[in-house]
């Protein structure tokens, strides 16, 4: 079976690039694998892939590299679609509504069309119109599959299947660092600044802990700013970006995500494959769908402050006996989305609708 998953971009640095390059690499070992990026920017992708995953560009986009259309949006359009109708596979993933769209409307009649969603769609229009012409829309939680029901009102049908951690095997806290770790991009939604606030609090009771931030973006600058105006330096420090986010998480013993906003959890997933108890904010949708407090972290209420989730960090800090019990919920969580499992899955879903 010949499977393609296309990704805007294969090179960028987001948790759905992570979990489709672990599907596709898991699905590679028994399929024929190709990830199809819309646009190229990078000689090499940001993230592992495995070795017998073929990868081609629609744009080639990098320095250098001449065109033969125009630049801009309509050249990536058409370049998009004629790739789509020239298709030869037996299904075909997409990651996003805009791209799931032109599947639906171009791709071969007798290909297997799969919408993989994680969140809402900017302009519900188009995929009210076209989504009935897939075979399927499958989510990565069952949250967003009520959505999307929703959303299609029965027209196609929405399924739910976890996403998917690298292959094993995976780094272990021993969980005796005094550290907190987070991860991901620096951005607004992301409300990394409310992280490090909170963290103040912790630092001034418990001064031996230190934050750890993994990342980039064009938040850096304000959150540096913001680092020196509470006088953190000795206790705050941006680690940069790590294609091994695993193996930073897995010499913390917790890992904290303060989004306001989160529709997919793959740092909260990392965290817990490496046996890392997570405190985050219930109403991030990515972490309140897989964080339960006293099994393998802890969430705290969205309507708390960030005395409330200082309170929540330093209990953990101040109770390791508590932290070793919740690591071990966490590596139990991240066994369902072991990779060799939801490739299974991806499986029986594509067999069900052969």
């Amino acid at each position: 079976m010949k499977v393609s998953l296309v990704l805007p971009s294969a090179y960028a640095m987001r948790g759905d690039v992570r979990a489709t390059l672990n599907l596709a690499t898991a699905l590679a070992e028994r399929h024929d694998v190709e990830v199809i990026s819309v646009r190229r920017q990078k000689e090499k992708p940001f993230f592992p892939v495995g070795p017998k995953v073929a990868m081609r560009s629609v744009v080639d986009a990098r320095p250098g590299v001449r065109h033969l259309l125009p630049r801009g949006q309509v050249r990536t359009e058409v370049a998009l679609w004629r790739a789509l109708r020239n298709l030869k596979s037996d299904v075909l993933i997409t990651t996003r509504p805009g791209i799931g769209v032109q599947a639906a409307r171009h791709a071969p009649r007798d290909t297997i069309k799969i919408a993989r969603e994680w969140g809402r769609p900017a302009v519900p229009g188009p995929v009210k119109r076209f989504y009935p012409r897939l075979s399927a829309v499958v989510t990565a939680t069952e949250s967003a599959q009520e959505e999307w029901t929703r959303l299609l009102g029965g027209d196609t049908a929405v399924l739910s299947v976890l996403d998917a951690l690298p292959g094993g095997p995976w780094p272990r806290s021993r969980m005796d660092n005094r550290i907190v770790a987070a991860g991901g991009r620096w951005v607004p939604v992301k409300a990394y600044d409310r992280l490090i606030r909170s963290f103040a609090i912790v630092a001034d009771k418990r001064p031996d802990w230190r934050l750890r931030l993994y990342g980039g973006g064009p938040e850096e600058r304000r959150l540096r700013a913001l680092v020196r105006e509470l006088d953190l330096h000795n206790h705050v420090y941006f680690m940069g970006t790590t294609p091994d986010l695993a193996g930073e998480f897995a010499k913390a013993s917790i890992v904290a995500s303060t989004s306001r906003s989160e529709d997919l959890g793959m740092s909260v997933l990392e965290a817990m494959g490496c046996g890392v108890p997570v405190v985050a904010f219930e109403g991030a949708r990515g972490p309140r769908e897989f964080v339960a407090t006293g099994y393998n972290g802890v969430l705290v209420p969205e309507e708390g402050d960030l005395q409330q989730f200082a309170g929540a960090l330093l209990a953990l800090i101040d109770d390791e006996r508590r932290r070793r019990s919740l690591a071990a919920g966490a590596l139990d969580t991240a066994v369902r989305h072991s990779a060799d499992e939801v490739a299974e899955q991806w499986e029986k879903l594509i067999t069900d609708l052969r």
